[in-house]
C-alpha cells in the first residue's frame, strides 16, 4: 500500500502518491481547457529557443480527447512529421491540409490545394458540421509570408466567429482556432494586429532549461488576467506542469558563467599609482582659496606695482557723450 505524506499547514492532510499525481493531471486539464474554454484565436507564440509546435499538438491532443474534428492546415511540416506521436485515436479525428509539399500546386496532381491557402481558410469558414470543430494553423508566419495581413487577419476573424451552417439557422458550437506564431520574424505592426484578434495569447519563455508560458485571457466583459505556468511536454503530448525556478536563479540563469567585468575594455586607467597620487594630492587647483592665496591678497608687497588700464579709442569708435537712459525715468 503506497505510503501517504503530509502537507504541512493549518490543517494536516494525507495525500497519498496517487492523489498526487492525480491532482498534477487535473491542473495539466486545467491549464489546456481554460487555453480551448473561450473559443475565438488562441495565438502561440514561440521563438527560436522556446518553440511552439509541441504545446500546439498538446492542445491538439486534448480537443480530439474531447470528440472534436481537427482540421490542420500544414505549413512547415509534412503530414507524416506532424502526426507523429499521437495515437491513432487522435489521428482518426485528424483532417490535415496539406500546403507543405506542393503550396503552389505546380505538381498538377490534384493532391495540392487549388485555391492555395486563401481558398482552404475559405474552405473552412463554410461549415457543413454544427459539431465543435477545433482549426489549427501551422503556421501563422508561413501565412503573413504568402498572404497580406489584412487579408488574413479578416479571414481569422471569420474563422472564429461562426454561429451558424451556411443555409441553416441553427446555432453551433463555437470555434477553437489555434494559431502558431514565431514571433521573431515579423515586426510590431502583424503581431500587434494577431495579437488584437486573439482571446489567448501563450508567450512561451523559460529560465534554466525549463520552459514557461505566459498566457493572457481577454474574457467578454472582463478585465483581462495574466498567469504564468512551468511545464514540460512529455513525448506523449502531454503537459507536465511544474514549479518554477526561484527568482534568484531566474536573474541568474547561470552561476557557473563568470560575471563580466565592465572595467576591463576600458581606454582609460580607472586607478592611479603610488606615484600619481602624490603628485595629485601636492597640486593646488585654481579654485583652491589657499593660505597663501589669502596672505597675498591682504598684505600686498612693496614691491608689487599698482595696475592700471589704458584705453585709447579707435578712430572708428561711436563715442556718444549722452546718456542713452536719459529717456527713461530711472
Amino acid at each position: 500500500m503506497p505510503r501517504p505524506f503530509h502537507l504541512e499547514g493549518a490543517e494536516q492532510l494525507s495525500v497519498t502518491p496517487s492523489e498526487s499525481v492525480r491532482r498534477g493531471a487535473e491542473r495539466e486539464l486545467e491549464m489546456l481547457e481554460s487555453l480551448l474554454a473561450l473559443g475565438g484565436l488562441v495565438l502561440l507564440r514561440d521563438s527560436v529557443e522556446w518553440e511552439g509546435r509541441s504545446l500546439l499538438k498538446a492542445l491538439i491532443k486534448k480537443s480530439a480527447a474531447c470528440g472534436e474534428q481537427v482540421h490542420i492546415l500544414g505549413c512547415e511540416v509534412s503530414e507524416e512529421e506532424f502526426r507523429e506521436g499521437f495515437d491513432s485515436h487522435v489521428n482518426s479525428r485528424l483532417v490535415y491540409h496539406d500546403l507543405f509539399r506542393d503550396p503552389l500546386n505546380w505538381s498538377k496532381t490534384g493532391e495540392a490545394l487549388p485555391e492555395g491557402p486563401l481558398g482552404a481558410l475559405r474552405a473552412m469558414c463554410r461549415r457543413t458540421n454544427p459539431g465543435p470543430v477545433t482549426i489549427a494553423l501551422d503556421s501563422l508566419s508561413w501565412l503573413l509570408l504568402h498572404l497580406p495581413c489584412t487579408t488574413l487577419c479578416q479571414t481569422l476573424h471569420a474563422l472564429s466567429h461562426q454561429d451558424s451552417c451556411p443555409g441553416n439557422s441553427t446555432p453551433v458550437e463555437p470555434v477553437h482556432v489555434l494559431g502558431l506564431l514565431h514571433e521573431e520574424l515579423h515586426g510590431p505592426g502583424p503581431v500587434g494586429a494577431l495579437s488584437s484578434l486573439a482571446q489567448a495569447e501563450v508567450t512561451l519563455s523559460g529560465a534554466m532549461g525549463q520552459a514557461s508560458a505566459h498566457i493572457l485571457y481577454r474574457r467578454p466583459r472582463q478585465r483581462p488576467t495574466h498567469q504564468t505556468q512551468w511545464f514540460s511536454i512529455l513525448p506523449d503530448f502531454s503537459l507536465d506542469l511544474q514549479r518554477g525556478p526561484p527568482l534568484e536563479l531566474q536573474r541568474h540563469p547561470d552561476p557557473h558563467t563568470p560575471p563580466v567585468d565592465p572595467t576591463t575594455q576600458l581606454t582609460f586607467n580607472l586607478h592611479l599609482s603610488k606615484e600619481e597620487k602624490e603628485a595629485k594630492d601636492s597640486l593646488t587647483l585654481p579654485f583652491q582659496f589657499s593660505s597663501e592665496k589669502q596672505q597675498a591678497l591682504l598684505r600686498p608687497g612693496p614691491s608689487q606695482a599698482t595696475s592700471r588700464i589704458f584705453y585709447e579709442p579707435d578712430a572708428y569708435d561711436d563715442l556718444d557723450q549722452e546718456d542713452p537712459d536719459d529717456d527713461l525715468d530711472v
